[in-house]
């Protein structure tokens, strides 16, 4: 038990707050992307939901956020509690693996046995206790050597997530429900799916890491050696005045590429990987048919309602609908819908279609309409 407590006490959690969620255009933009919105209806954003979870576990000293320079006005104002030392400004998007690299090294100069977990700024987890026992297994699994995660226990067939395939248990005493990682498996398709599901050895990648930070870097420098190279260069300048000159220079050139194909695959082969099964409700809210099933759970109403002035008349209606402008927008026998009304924007599609939005977004970007994205 001592060495749990004393695992924890290291432990840095990490919220990684980029990407714009273009599936939830035009409510979720470059300059307001997914993480700053209420999606869940709570009166919390995202990413306040997501500080709160971690909160119990770091404490709000050893929270870092990695955002967008863009972001960072919008992120203070939501997390007053983020000291400024742990404000991490990306000048352009480099993936996960930039994002989640340069934490780990910059926590790892000032602290070289950290150990750091890695948490997207906009999933929807409301079992906050399953959460915690989960993390802190995963940080036990981490202090034993090896680079965590904790998978999702599958609740339908899903094709919008990746797959983790459960091997033998590690037998490590502080995370009695570790499992060796066998496999990664990118998005499947139905049929695969539902074998998944039947198999009952399969979990969701839920896409959270914890690990060393040394042991981290270490299996980051194995794939990519000269990301690693300019991950450490940025480290070695972050804290002194060398910083901005630094970042200009490397940031630009670094690879653009997702901590799953640099760290948690070869982890997984060099069977280095561990994952600890969560059995609370997870949601990455991926798109506006997800915002539906999360409103329709336990509720009466078909209808999600989201908008702090939004004005609905519904008959005989089913669906999401997302209004921030105040105009009544009313809905007759219609089912599965999505309306998202902005000032600039309208969408409507279904809930069946709502992955689709993003091809509307690409759409956009082709045409140069730059003004509504």
């Amino acid at each position: 038990m001592a060495q749990q407590r004393g695992a924890l006490d290291r432990f840095y959690s990490v919220i990684p707050a980029g990407g714009i969620g273009s599936r939830l255009w035009p409510l979720s933009r470059a300059d307001a992307p997914k993480f700053l919105h209420d999606l869940t209806g709570s009166g919390s954003t995202l990413l306040r939901a997501t500080w709160d979870r971690l909160l119990p576990l770091s404490g709000a000293d050893r929270i870092m956020v990695v955002t967008g320079r863009a972001h960072r006005a919008a992120v203070e104002a939501q997390l007053p509690s983020l000291i400024d030392a742990n404000v991490v400004l990306e000048s352009e998007p480099k993936d996960s693996s930039a994002a989640i690299g340069l934490a780990a090294a910059i926590l790892m100069r000032r602290e070289p046995d950290v150990i750091i977990g890695s948490f997207a700024a906009d999933h929807v987890i409301t079992d906050t206790r399953g959460f915690k026992r989960a993390v802190i297994e995963a940080v036990a699994a981490a202090d034993a050597g090896y680079i965590a995660t904790i998978g999702i226990t599958p609740t339908d067939p899903a094709v919008g997530f990746g797959y983790i395939h459960c091997g033998s248990s590690l037998e490590i005493d502080a995370a009695p429900s570790a499992v060796a990682v066998d496999t990664f498996v990118e998005k499947p398709d139905l049929a695969t799916a539902q074998k998944y599901l039947a198999d009952g050895n399969y979990l969701w990648n839920g896409g959270m890491f914890i690990s060393r930070a040394d042991v981290l870097l270490a299996q980051l420098g194995e794939t990519e050696p000269e990301l690693l190279a300019g991950l450490t260069e940025l480290a070695e300048a972050w804290d002194t005045p060398r910083r901005g000159a630094v970042v200009d220079k490397v940031w630009p050139v670094l690879k653009k590429i997702a901590i799953d194909y640099t760290v948690a695959e070869p982890a997984a082969k060099a069977g280095r990987l561990a994952v600890i099964p969560g059995d609370f409700d997870w949601d990455d809210v991926g798109d506006f048919a997800a915002i539906a099933k999360l409103h329709s759970r336990g509720r009466k109403s078909d209808l999600a309602i989201l908008g702090e002035n939004a004005r609905v008349l519904a008959d005989a209606s089913s669906g999401v609908v997302v209004s921030q402008t105040g105009r009544l927008i009313s809905l007759i026998g219609v089912t599965d819908i999505v309306v998202v009304d902005t000032p600039d924007a309208l969408l409507v599609t279904t809930s069946a279609n709502a992955q689709r939005v993003k091809a509307v977004v690409d759409a956009l970007k082709l045409s140069g309409r730059s003004d509504v994205l």
